[in-house]
């Protein structure tokens, strides 16, 4: 059915306007003042609202088998989330085990999402073994329309990949004009600090962050940036978490280093003492890297504002408390890594960002959309609202107040890591490629509307 938005406060990175916004067959095909729909169109009074593209989370775990379990939502469940709280587009993280074929793996996270998803989504493909064979898959996982790799310099033993590896999957990215998302810590430092912790009978969650300091993922940045540097490659740093690895980042940046930087909504607004909270509770927030001192998130906040860092994330990784979270209590590091937050990202990122002041509408239209469009080659046909755009809007309630709680949340999880935190707007209606998903907080929509997004490769 033809959609027509009339009156709409449009907010793009790069400008702002008011005009009808005609869709039809998916895209946006006019936007032009006083457009007249024929019958049969449905029609959308944006009067009072603001228009945004549609978000892109750039860093989500859907599907994920971690530390001997399973994320708790699936793609219909994480999808119709996405939605509730505006994101219509997702790159999950595709990880294959080190002995799984890097096809195999591909074709698990296809079958996981294909028909069930109510948004939009593509994938990181994760190397987390590098030989001839996988090298020949990942050509082939490439050609499929996946022009992103993953790799783990952490998790030593288990997902993280060796120098050599690290080499020769950057050369690859380099020669098939890729770019290579990272997980930067030192795994030998993290082992080493774990090891030394848990014999001193330091066993809670707060110890999590003491046994991978801001100087471990300092570190991981720069060996990142030095094998970058040798192929010239395009890297981009997934939740970096504090000052001491972003001003390693920017140092690599002026020396000439193609790097972009994520940040996530969890480092911009809870800090390491949720991780310290008693009775266990801390669980609930250990992640990796794992949250910082306060301090770092003034930081965080002025590099999103200059542009330093381009993206804000989630990493959503969904682990209930009481069945899971619980497979480390007496023993950090067996707590399943992970928190939960892809349907409230945006809804906390223009309450406490733009709303406060610490970012205008177009950079937040920026840091949580157009740039990750951009970066990952999705522009413009997500990203802008612009004639040829696929028609994935947000109709967002400026006015609107509520409450964070697991109580009403649609994600499949015993907690919200952001309780009782207050939120001023929420999307009224979003769109994906032109239908509508969904109404005033509720999914109204095709629960398999959602596509793979095939991308070309674009960093030579």
């Amino acid at each position: 059915m033809p959609l027509l938005i009339r009156d709409a406060d449009i907010v793009n990175a790069d400008g702002r306007f008011t005009a009808d916004i005609w869709c039809e067959g998916e895209t946006i095909t006019r936007i032009d003042r006083n457009i007249t729909a024929p019958p049969g169109a449905e029609v959308i009074d944006a009067t009072g609202k603001l228009v945004f593209p549609g978000f892109i989370d750039p860093h989500t775990h859907i599907y994920l088998p971690f530390m001997g379990t399973f994320s708790k939502d699936d793609y219909t469940s994480g999808s119709q989330a996405a939605l509730i709280g505006g994101t219509t587009t997702i790159f999950d993280m595709c990880i294959p085990g080190r002995a799984e074929d890097p096809l195999t793996g591909f074709q698990t996270w296809s079958d996981k999402a294909s028909g069930r998803s109510a948004c939009d989504y593509t994938f990181h493909m994760a190397v987390t073994r590098f030989d001839a064979k996988a090298e020949a898959q990942l050509r082939e996982i490439v050609r499929a329309g996946v022009a992103s790799f993953k790799v783990f310099l952490a998790y030593k033993g288990a997902l993280g990949v060796s120098d050599e590896e690290l080499y020769h999957t950057l050369r690859l990215a380099k020669e098939l004009g890729v770019i290579t998302t990272a997980h930067c810590e030192n795994e030998t430092l993290v082992a080493e600090k774990q090891k030394e912790l848990l014999a001193a009978g330091r066993t809670g969650p707060e110890n999590h962050e003491p046994s991978r300091p801001p100087i471990v993922e300092a570190a991981g940045v720069h060996h990142l940036t030095t094998f970058a540097a040798l192929h010239d490659a395009h890297v981009y740093i997934v939740h970096l978490s504090c000052e001491e690895a972003l001003r390693v980042a920017l140092e690599a940046r002026h020396r000439g280093v193609n790097v972009w930087i994520e940040t996530l909504i969890q480092y911009l607004l809870i800090d390491r003492t949720y991780a310290e909270r008693p009775n266990f509770e801390g669980a609930k927030y250990v992640m990796s890297p794992p949250l910082r001192d306060r301090r770092n998130q003034d930081v965080l906040w002025h590099a999103l504002r200059t542009g330093a860092i381009s993206t804000v994330a989630t990493d959503h990784a969904p682990f209930d408390f009481a069945t899971q979270k619980t497979m480390g209590r007496d023993d950090f590091t067996k707590i399943p890594n992970g928190i939960p937050a892809i349907e409230d990202r945006v809804n906390l990122l223009y309450t406490y960002g733009v709303r406060t002041g610490r970012l205008d509408l177009h950079q937040f239209v920026a840091v949580a959309s157009t740039n990750a469009a951009k970066l990952f080659g999705l522009f413009p046909r997500k990203g802008t609202i612009q004639i040829g755009s696929d028609a994935d809007l947000v109709i967002y309630d400026p006015t609107y107040e509520g409450t964070i709680s697991a109580a009403s949340q649609r994600m499949n999880v015993d907690y919200n890591a952001f309780e009782g935190m207050k939120i001023a707007g929420r999307p009224h209606i979003v769109t994906v490629r032109g239908q509508v998903q969904v109404r005033d907080g509720q999914f109204v929509g095709k629960p398999d509307h959602g596509q793979f997004l095939q991308r070309e490769p674009t960093h030579q």
